[in-house]
């Protein structure tokens, strides 16, 4: 029997790729697995997939030098012979990991343990756990083109896009789900798994103004609800379906996490990118951004210019170049990767 481990998490841009891949997966393992953290993100992702989900001890990796630093080899090299313990248990085939700090334990232990990873990156520029990842991978696979990685089998495949973004779906009954009219066009907005502070903060300012022009949804994050009643505004802390939201939107305002990027404009859908800034990153949203926004696919504003003001003009903007940022987004995309990316898994599976 073949099995495949997922792994990968602390965000779900760690998670949510691989998921997209299961259809795909099944099609040459008969057990897929997904090992992650004891409480993340990626545990009730995964089970709400259908998909058996084992932990191993994790540590957050700090770019900053801190105290913190110092317990982190000792952290992870007990995560990395628990997840030995747990690989010599289920014998995997391969293993297929998306990074994040999560991913680590797994991967080094994988590597030991001779079993084959395949590593991927959504990002432009590697992350910090990939950069080491990289070192265990048999075979190293990117969603740009252009992105430098220290790993001997780097393939370029494209990120991995959820299927359901191209369903035909019953528009009358998700607004009426978030109790919009659809009279006027919907205005999407999100911050990522988490939401951000910053363009919650923004939004709401400029809200009156915006439902004059828009329906509103906005997803804010958990615990990051205000409970504003205003006519023509949904306000939701997390939406498992995004699909759906997708689906119903004209226009959407979104951090640059490049999977969102690659599965809004896999459907041409018009999108005000707003990068987390380098203060607060590694400047990998800042990076993804420009390079669909070099492709006349995106409007891009940064954060450190985000005010209520540039927000309100932004999506005034990017509604009347919709058009033609749509038209360039078709032109570019061909087809989902999903097919090649699992194919890939199992080629290098033992």
């Amino acid at each position: 029997m073949k099995t495949v481990i997922l792994t990968g998490g602390g965000t779900a841009g760690h998670v949510t790729p691989s998921l997209a891949l299961i259809p795909e997966l099944k099609k040459y393992f008969d057990k897929i697995i997904y090992v992650g953290s004891r409480n993340g993100i990626e545990k009730d992702l995964a089970k709400k997939h259908g998909l058996e989900y084992f932990f191993v001890p994790t540590v957050k990796l700090e770019r900053k030098l801190t105290l913190k630093n110092t317990a982190i080899p000792f952290k992870l090299l007990f995560g990395i012979r628990e997840a030995k313990k747990l690989l010599r248990g289920i014998n995997p085939s391969v293993i297929f990991s998306k990074g994040g700090f999560v991913s680590l334990p797994t991967v080094i232990a994988g590597k030991k343990l001779g079993i084959p990873v395949v590593s991927h990156e959504s990002d432009m520029t590697v992350g910090l756990a990939n950069k080491i990842g990289a070192k265990c991978s048999t075979a190293f696979l990117t969603s740009f083109d252009c992105t430098q990685v220290n790993c001997n089998k780097k393939i370029y495949t494209g990120s991995p896009i959820n299927q359901k973004l191209f369903e035909n779906k019953d528009k009358g009954e998700i607004l009426k789900k978030y109790g919009l009219s659809g009279r006027k066009k919907i205005l999407l907005v999100f911050g990522g798994s988490s939401g951000s502070k910053i363009i919650n903060e923004n939004l709401r300012k400029c809200l009156y103004r915006l439902v004059n022009r828009y329906d509103v949804i906005h997803v804010c994050g958990k615990g990051k609800r205000e409970n504003i009643k205003t006519k023509g505004y949904t306000e939701i802390e997390f939406c498992e379906n995004i699909d759906q939201l997708f689906y119903v939107a004209d226009l959407v305002v979104c951090r640059a996490g490049a999977n969102s990027l690659f599965e809004l404009t896999s459907i041409a859908k018009p999108t005000l990118a707003i990068p987390l800034s380098k203060k607060a990153s590694r400047g990998d949203q800042i990076d993804n951004a420009k390079y669909f926004e070099k492709r006349k696919m995106i409007e891009v504003l940064q954060e450190e210019n985000l005010t209520e003001e540039s927000l309100y003009n932004g999506i005034i903007k990017l509604e009347s170049h919709a058009d033609t940022l749509k038209e360039n987004c078709k032109a570019r995309f061909s087809s989902s990767p999903n097919k090649k990316i699992a194919e890939i898994i199992s080629k290098y599976s033992k």
